[in-house]
């Protein structure tokens, strides 16, 4: 291989000036050669025992000057091959520099060549990192969960679990997977969002945050839906930062993302069956242990199946201020699969007295999006106003509006506060919350916000 000159190595950003780095593949312009001589070194430095006496720096050194010999690579791509050597032996293969990337915070692995990363909730493909073939990613993968004490193959092809950042990792392998092995990590935030965060990147109007912590200091019950990666968790981890320090708080989650700051919190999470198919703790096993806690709040981070209906028990029996996320596409779909869930209990409960336990349970419905330009927005606040020829009856209290894009690409929109005074605010008067009365005295924008469930 011919010698680069430094020039070669780098580029110069015709806008700022600067010296940028090349990728993987433009600092080994031969391809084929670089993943030769990483297959190489992986086979025999990741499946040979490395002797404990050695030198890990020297043993891979010398393993590399083995299998490059007869190649003239120049200095800098040889500590490139080391880099990634060395990444495969204390990281995670190719994903560990990305997962030290703050920016980033979700990575993708849908084949060796193609990998997806998300940054300010935009998609890219990440074109500087790859992965030698199939094979290369059940291996990081198998790296990623063991210390977890989880496994994955042909019999048990799925993981869902989380790193030991809190990085929660799914992965799928065939036979499940078409495609073969793919990976989805969400990147574990090193601190929490805060409401100022969601103010000043106009996830909500300063209205809407007082409102919301107004109703979490007044104990109502609220469910958070949206979709997949809208920014509920984060969204739920704000509104749980309003509750007192005073407070015993119990926790339930599938994998750990909740980031509670205050003195009293009880996280609990579930378990997967272990080896021989036994040992499972689910949702809905800790939802009805947590009622023997003595909770002032309970807290899930996620609820989506049987669970539903303990969960409504606990926000009808005294145990006010709950909170949870779900995935729905907007707060009527989050009751009707709300009605789902319960049925899906086994429990012989007709409709009507279903709706009526869900009215009598649930405040607010919160509804948050990731927009078509990667934003998110708290696109409706909605009460569950009243039953009404069996249909539960919403009432949208702030809604954003969207209204096309702009030349940018962004979406164009307005927060709008219905013009009428919500029902919950009683609720809050009650508590002796009584100073966002303001919000609700001028006059709002629209007249009528009503919707109505099936």
């Amino acid at each position: 291989m011919k010698k680069k000159k430094l020039s070669e190595v780098f580029e110069i950003n015709t806008e700022t000036k600067e010296v940028e780095p090349l990728s993987d593949y433009e600092i080994f312009k031969d391809k084929d050669l670089l993943d030769s001589l990483r297959t190489k070194i992986i086979e025999n430095l990741i499946d040979t025992e490395i002797p404990s006496s050695a030198s890990l720096n020297e043993y891979i050194n010398k393993e590399i000057d083995r299998t490059v010999e007869g190649y003239d690579l120049t200095n800098l791509e040889r500590s490139h091959l080391y880099n990634l050597i060395d990444n495969e032996i204390n990281g995670y293969g190719p994903l560990t520099e990305l997962l030290k990337d703050k920016n980033i915070t979700e990575i993708m692995v849908n084949s060796p060549d193609e990998i997806y990363i998300e940054i300010d909730g935009r998609l890219i493909k990440d074109e500087s990192v790859s992965f030698i073939n199939d094979e290369h990613i059940i291996r990081t993968i198998q790296r990623m969960i063991q210390p977890l004490g989880r496994t994955i193959d042909a019999s048990s092809p799925m993981v869902d679990s989380r790193l030991k950042d809190g990085s929660r990792i799914n992965a799928v392998i065939p036979p499940l997977s078409l495609k073969g092995p793919i990976i989805t990590i969400r990147k574990f935030k090193e601190t929490a969002s805060t409401i100022d965060d969601f103010l000043r990147m106009g996830t909500m109007t300063p209205y809407m945050a007082r409102f919301l912590e107004a109703c979490v200091h007044g104990r109502l019950n609220m469910i958070i839906c949206g979709g997949t990666g809208s920014g509920k968790t984060t969204l739920l981890n704000i509104l749980s930062s309003f509750i007192s320090d005073h407070e015993r708080i119990v926790t339930i989650e599938d994998a750990a993302e909740l980031k509670l700051m205050q003195e009293h919190v009880i996280p609990l999470e579930t378990r997967v069956v272990n080896y021989d198919s036994k040992g499972e703790i689910t949702i809905r096993d800790l939802v009805i242990n947590a009622l023997r806690m003595r909770p002032d709040r309970i807290i899930v981070g996620e609820v989506r199946g049987k669970e539903a209906f303990d969960m409504l028990q606990a926000m009808n029996t005294g145990h006010d201020g709950s909170l949870t996320t779900m995935h729905a596409n907007g707060p009527l779909d989050a009751l009707n699969r709300l009605e789902t869930m319960v049925l899906m209990s086994g429990l012989d409960i007709p409709i009507k007295a279903i709706r009526e336990y869900i009215f009598n349970a649930i405040d607010l419905v919160i509804n948050i999006e990731r927009l078509n330009d990667g934003r998110r927005k708290v696109v409706s606040i909605s009460e569950l106003e009243k039953i009404e020829d069996g249909s539960i009856v919403l009432k949208d209290i702030f809604v954003f509006k969207q209204d096309g894009l702009t030349e940018s690409g962004q979406v164009n929109g307005e927060f709008v506060r219905y013009d009428f005074i919500p029902k919950v605010l009683s609720k809050l008067k009650s508590k002796g919350i009584t100073d966002i009365d303001y919000i609700f005295e001028s006059p709002g924008g629209k007249k009528n916000g009503t919707r109505r469930n099936r």
